[in-house]
Formats: structure tokens, sequence, C-alpha cells
């Protein structure tokens, strides 16, 4: 308690310095200077009461502040005072409780270790652990630089496989907190146990040691698995299997069936099998399994089986096992065919064989007649009785040579000893035998692998004739190329010369001796070059040549340095080779370009009269409008009067300038037309307006000529879609052309009709008509024919008429008869939108 008033006493003492009298000073020092006994007199305190009765207001104020200041200070020395008192008996409490942990942590880690392991602690958010433990249980000591934390590098001291699976094993606990017990084996051979589990937001690996009954245990518990996985998966593959598998106890029955016995006998399920004990096989198949089996004999047979109403063959095997027994059933429906079809195959060649032109003979192993076919019996002229015993090959030879049916051998023994090394042979042997009667066959000795050998006789005494014939022909050939006045070559598949003439060598200057070699196609292009040099062209007859798809016929020109031209030809032959022929075409070449040329002027003169008219038509229409012009104005009265013979002569200027006008304007529309920048001005067409404007057009001309106009137009004919100034333009021509062609005194007609989908006008005189000659001139520009009538023009009226229609898209034809009259039809398109639509 001293303590505490004299930590009460120096609070004050700091408080001092606030009172500013020096009486309050002295009072409170008084106080505090007293003792106990003396500070609880009451006459000290009235003393204490004077004393502050004596202050002002400003030092009551001071006092008050400085007795809180020494009243929060008492207390707060008291509060520090106990809770000291408290934290040191706290203190005591934790330091006893801490030596039991430890005494208990000493205990523990002592039964911890008292058996070899490693623990491996990975605290909450720390990545790296605390290792403890007998790292020498796992990892060689190396006392120098031995560092706990490679024990981690699993790959260090155990096999890869089970270092990466407890690799594994670790990044899981480590990040899910999934627990793991492994049993495994070191490198230097331990066995070994690694446990893994989340404790107390730590990861713990704790790694020991087996042995004993531990180690016992978990090989034990390995073994285990590994026959389990065994025994799942061989029940995996029976259930999977596609054949039936069974087995039985040893009363009979059944205890597992697969899924294939389960649909062979339509059972439910495999327990409903079981249950039922449903059988696979008939009574008499079971019957002969039971017996083998009870003999303790594994049961092997071909048997039918109906499974879904269809009969099949299995093959079924069945053996006891322990507890009881087991079997399969193998599908054998497709061997079964397959046997039957090859012992039909066999039939089959036999029956072929006997259909062979070529004698056929096998011999067996012991050199007896095992088969032969009727061609082989035919040619020997053999007894059919005598074949079918089996005879030996020797006994055969003999009666073929008693026969006079073999060659004529000087030592016959030597000869046959010779022809029976086939049946020690490896390969095939051919020869030929030329009999006594003037035959030639082809004999083929063939060694069999099961034994014996196959003789293969073909009578080849046409083949031989046919190949003299052959090479008889080839001679005739070669002369008949030889005296080709074209150049002729065959190259080979292989590119090599097979075949040549003189005409080719001399043609491209090659001897003789060098085509002999057979050269290839580069080799002879090597040696035309100086004569032709087109790397094109040689391309293309190499590919010709050696070409294997598209094989067809090459057209080709060569125009070689030496002026000549050669017209070349590939022709494929059905062998593969390939033909090339040269032909020299240099006169047909120079008369040809001579008129190619000549052509070429021509249609350059033509174009050139074309341009020449239509320049000088553009340049006359302008002085001609100006003469027109001031023609209509000596003509009009306000320029005065004219003297008879002036106006006469001025209808001549003004009638002859209005003909060449219109000459002119129609030079301009074809050449418009020609150039392609004719329009039309579409729209509909009155079709009697149009033919009534045309016809007054030459009005004057038939009441000169007394030639009478005949129309004949449907009065309901309507209208069509047109260029009206156009069509009035055709049909003013066609009008003008038949007046100019009619005879006086005649009559011209115009005929208007409307079909389905076209508008025909047809304008027919009784003219001279058109020869056949001129007929398919009448078009053309400046083509003017007048036949023995009166007509005069330049000739552009039916080229007008022409191009007009087809630029609407209709068409002109002309029909004529000398001495009788013409026709000309014009077609003109009822719709002109569906004519545009259809062109575009």
């Amino acid at each position: 308690m001293s303590g505490v008033i004299a930590a009460m006493r120096r609070t004050l003492l700091s408080c001092t310095s606030l009172v500013r009298d020096g009486l309050v000073v002295i009072g409170v020092s008084a106080i505090w200077t007293m003792s106990p006994a003396e500070a609880a007199d009451e006459t000290i305190a009235a003393k204490f009461v004077d004393i502050f009765s004596d202050l002002n207001r400003q030092e009551l104020a001071a006092l008050t502040m400085a007795l809180a200041v020494v009243g929060f200070s008492v207390v707060a020395t008291i509060l520090l005072m106990l809770h000291r008192i408290r934290a040191a008996r706290t203190e005591a409490k934790l330091r006893s409780d801490l030596h039991g942990l430890h005494v208990e942590a000493d205990r523990f880690r002592a039964l911890l270790f008292a058996e070899p392991q490693v623990l491996i602690a990975w605290a909450a958010g720390d990545t790296r652990p605390e290792i403890s433990g007998d790292t020498s249980l796992v990892m060689s000591q190396e006392p120098q630089n031995h560092q706990p934390q490679r024990i981690l590098a699993f790959g260090t001291w155990l096999p890869p496989e089970p270092a990466l699976q407890i690799d594994h094993a670790v990044d899981a606990l480590l990040d899910a907190g999934e627990g793991f017990l492994l049993n495994l084996t070191t490198s230097s051979g331990r066995a070994i146990e690694a446990m893994g589990r989340a404790i107390g937001g730590q990861a713990i690996v704790r790694i020991r040691e087996l042995s004993g009954l531990r180690r016992e245990l978990a090989e034990m518990t390995l073994r285990h698995k590994e026959l389990s996985e065994e025994t799942e998966t061989l029940r995996g593959f029976a259930a999977a299997a596609p054949w039936p598998i069974w087995t039985r106890h040893s009363g009979g029955g059944l205890t597992f069936v697969n899924a294939a016995y389960v649909r062979a006998t339509e059972a439910s399920s495999g327990a409903d099998a079981i249950e039922r004990n449903l059988e696979l096989l008939d009574s008499d198949a079971r019957n002969n399994l039971t017996r083998a089996l009870n003999d303790n004999q594994p049961f092997t047979a071909r048997v039918p089986i109906v499974i879904a109403g269809e009969r099949r063959i299995y093959d079924v095997h069945a053996l006891n096992v322990s507890g009881g027994s087991a079997g399969m059933a193998i599908d054998a429906s497709e061997a079964s065919a397959l046997s039957a079809a090859l012992v039909r195959m066999a039939e089959a060649h036999r029956r072929t064989l006997d259909q062979l032109s070529s004698g056929v003979a096998v011999f067996d192993a012991q050199r007896r007649l095992a088969f032969y076919n009727d061609s082989y019996r035919r040619l020997w002229d053999l007894d059919r009785a005598f074949l079918d015993s089996n005879p030996d090959d020797s006994s055969v030879l003999d009666r073929l040579r008693a026969a006079r049916k073999l060659p004529e051998q000087p030592n016959f023994r030597e000869w046959k000893l010779k022809l029976h090394e086939a049946y020690r042979a490896v390969d095939p042997a051919k020869d030929v035998w030329y009999l006594p009667d003037g035959r030639a066959l082809s004999i083929v000795t063939t060694p069999n692998p099961e034994g014996g050998v196959t003789y293969l006789f073909d009578d080849i005494t046409e083949s031989l004739e046919l190949t003299r014939r052959f090479d008889g022909l080839i001679r005739v050939q070669r002369e008949t190329l030889d005296n080709l006045a074209e150049a002729v070559a065959v190259f080979g598949s292989n590119g090599r010369a097979q075949l040549f003439n003189p005409a080719f060598a001399k043609m491209w200057k090659l001897s003789d001796e060098a085509m002999q070699q057979h050269p290839h196609i580069e080799m002879v292009e090597s040696w035309c070059r100086p004569l032709f040099d087109d790397a094109i062209t040689w391309q293309t007859l190499r590919g010709a040549i050696t070409g294997i798809e598209n094989r067809v016929a090459v057209p080709l020109k060569l125009e070689r340095k030496d002026g000549s031209v050669l017209d070349c030809m590939t022709m494929p032959l059905p062998d593969g080779a390939t033909m090339l022929t040269f032909q020299d075409i240099s006169d047909a070449e120079n008369v040809e370009r001579a008129l190619r040329e000549r052509n070429e002027a021509l249609e350059a003169a033509d174009q050139m009269k074309v341009d020449f008219v239509h320049h000088v038509s553009y340049e006359l229409r302008s002085p001609l409008t100006t003469i027109i012009g001031f023609a209509h104005l000596l003509s009009d009265p306000v320029t005065g009067p004219l003297m008879p013979k002036q106006a006469e002569y001025l209808d001549y200027i003004t009638s002859s300038t209005g003909a060449l006008l219109a000459i002119i304007n129609n030079i301009l529309d074809l050449a418009t037309i020609d150039a392609g920048a004719m329009t039309l001005n579409l729209g509909p067409i009155d079709i009697r307006k149009t033919i009534d404007d045309a016809a007054e057009g030459i009005q004057d001309r038939l009441a000169r000529d007394r030639i009478a106009l005949k129309i004949d137009v449907d009065p309901s004919i309507g209208n069509f879609t047109g260029d009206e100034r156009r069509v009035v333009q055709v049909l003013y021509n066609l009008l003008a052309n038949a007046v100019g062609f009619s005879p006086q005194d005649s009559s011209v007609s115009l005929t208007a009709r409307r079909g389905e989908h076209n508008v025909t006008f047809t304008v027919t005189d009784h003219g001279p008509g058109i020869p056949p000659e001129v007929k398919d001139k009448v078009f053309d520009w400046f083509e003017s024919h007048a036949n023995g009538s009166r007509h005069r023009g330049a000739g552009l009226g039916l080229s007008l008429v022409r191009s007009f229609v087809e630029l609407h898209g209709g068409k002109v034809r002309v029909d004529s008869v000398v001495g009788k009259g013409t026709t000309v039809t014009c077609d003109f398109p009822a719709d002109q939108t569906a004519h545009r639509n259809a062109a575009e």
C-alpha cells in the first residue's frame, strides 16, 4: 500500500505547477508531510478548509483540476497494479502448462519414433515442409552434405512409376486435402508405406518401413489387388466376348454366363439363365460333354446349335476346373462354310481344268498320276482306264515312247532322268518338244508345294506358224515404212526409239547408226535442236511419248530454222508406244500465207472503203445542208419573185439535194448501226398510221409510173412496241424499192399481219425478180442491180431495212422468182421488253 501512496505523491507533485498561489502549494505539501494519524485529525481538515476558503475562484478551478488529475492517476495506478498481479499469476500458470506440454511432447515423440519413420509436415499456407525422423530409412546417409529436403525428390530414391504415383498423391493432398495410403518399394529394395492425411490445418505425410506381419499384410494386399484386377479383367473379357461362355459347379448347375450365352438361350438376363439353368446344347451333345468331363478329359466337338431360329455350327470346348467346369462355344459357321466352299472351289477348278485346251497332269509326291484333264488324254490319245489306274510318271513316258509320240532321244533314260529332276526343283522349267508327227508342244513343269509335279502341255504348232507369218508381216511393214515420203518414228512407253524410217533420219539429219542404238527422246531432242529449238514444243512431244494418262493424238506445226515448215502428229498406239509422223508442208504453208496476206489486204481495203464513205458522208452533209437551206430561202416569196426558168432550176436543186441528203442520212444510219451506237426510241406504234406515213412518201412515184398500191391490213390489228420513225423508214424503203423495180401500170401490195408473238409486214412487187447469184448480196452496202428495170439507186435501202429490223430483234427474208417478182417479209417482235430481257 505504501507503494501506491508513493505513486500518488509523485503524481500530485507533478501537478503542483498548475497552482500559482504559494499557499496552495504549501498547504498541499503540509498535508502530505503529515503522518496518516495526523491526516485523519479533523482539525487538519478544518485547517485545510480554512486555507481553501481564502482562495479566489480561479485558484479554486485550478485546484479542482489538479485534484481530478490526481484522482485519475490514483485509479489508473490501482488498476495497473491489479493487472500486473493477474498477469504474474497467468504467467506462472502458463509456465507450468508449457513445462507439462514439453514433457508430453517428448513422451509422444519418443512413442512416435519408437520405430524408424519419417514425418513430413506442411503448415497451412507454407510451401516449405518440416521434415523429422530418420531419413536414412529411404536415403543413403551423406554426412557432409546431407539435406533432409532431398527426400521430397522422390525420383532419387524411388523407381520412376512409384515416384510419379506418390508425387501426384502429395499434390492432391496439398491442393485438395485428399488422403492416401501407398505401399511402395524403394530403389534399394525396401518395402515402405506412405500415408498422407490433412490434420489440424496441416498436411502430414508419414513414411515408414514395412516389416514382419505388416509387410506380409501389405504384400498380401497388393497380391489381392492384382488378383482382383486380373479377375475383373477376365470377367469383363468373358462378359464382353462374342462367344457363349459359362461355368458350372460340381453339381452341374450354372454359376456364370456371359451376354452371348444369354442371347443364345434367349434369356432375359444372366441371372434368369442361371436361375432357370438354361442349356445351350442339345441332349446328345450334353451327354457327350458330361461323359468326357467325368473321365477328366477336355471336350472338343463341332456341333449344330439353333440360335434365334437359325441353325449354326459351333466349336464347343469344355474342361474341368477347380470346383466345377467351364465351357465356351465359338461360332464356326463361317469356317464350315469356307471349308465347304473350298471343296466346291476345288471341284470347280477341276471342272475348269477339264475345259482347258491345255493338257494338265498332276503327279503326287510318289510320282503317281493324281489328276488329268480331258485335253491331256486327247493330246496323247491315252486310254482312260490306264490313266484312271493312277500310273506312275515313268510308265506314262514309256507308253508314249512306245507309241512314238515323244521326241526322238539318243539316250532316253538320261533324258527321262533329267525330266524327273523337276520333283526336286524349286522353280518351274519350260521346254519345247518337237514330236515325230510334226507338232510342237510347249511343256511347263511346276513343282507342287506338297510334293509332286504339275505338267502343262500346250500345242504351239499354230502359234509358231503365226509367229512366222507375223515376222513376214513385220518385214513388209518395215519395207513400207522405209519407202514412205513421210518421216515416221515409233517411241516405246519408256521413251526410247523402237522404229524409224530413212525419211525421219534424213529430215532431221540423223545417222542410222545412232538411231539403231534406240536412243531416248531426250537424246533425239538434243540432236534435233540445231534445226528446231522450241522448248515448249519439245516438252509437248516428250509428254505425249512418256505420258501415262490422257493419251490422245496431238497435232503440231513446227517452223524450223532452215525455213521449212513441218506438220507433226503424235499418235498413241495400243501397246503403249507412240508414233511420230512429220510431213514437210513448206510449199502449202507458203501458198496459205500468200492467200492469207491477200485476204487481209482485201479486208483492209474494204474497211478503208467503209471508213472513206463514213468520212465523206459526214463531210458532205454540212455543205449540203447549207445548199438546201439557201434553196428553200430562194423559193420563199419573201426573197422576191423568180422567173419560171429559175423556179424550175430551183425545183431540180431541191429534189436533187433532198435525194442526196436522204442517201447521206442512210449512210450515217448504217455507220451508226455498224458502230453499235444506234439506240431505239421505243414506244407504242399504230400499225395503220405507220403504213399510211410510209405510203405517203412514195405517192409521187406511184402517180408518175401509174403503179397501184394495195394495202391489206386488218382494221383491228392494233399497236406494237418499237421505234415508230425507224419502222416508217423500213416500210418506206421497202415500198420505194418495190416501186423502183415494178413496171409501169403494175401494182405493189403491202400486207400487215399480227401473230402470237410478232407483227409481220410483207411487200410484194411484180418486177423482174432477183437472180440467185445476186440474192445473197441484196442486203450489202452499195449493191444495186437494175436487172432490166428502171430502178437506179445507191443500194442502201435494203441494208437499212435489215439493220433496223434486226435492231428491233426481228428477221428479214427475201423470196424472189426471176420474171415474176419479189416478196420481202419483215418480222417484228410484238413485245420489245421480252426481247430485251432475252438479249440480256
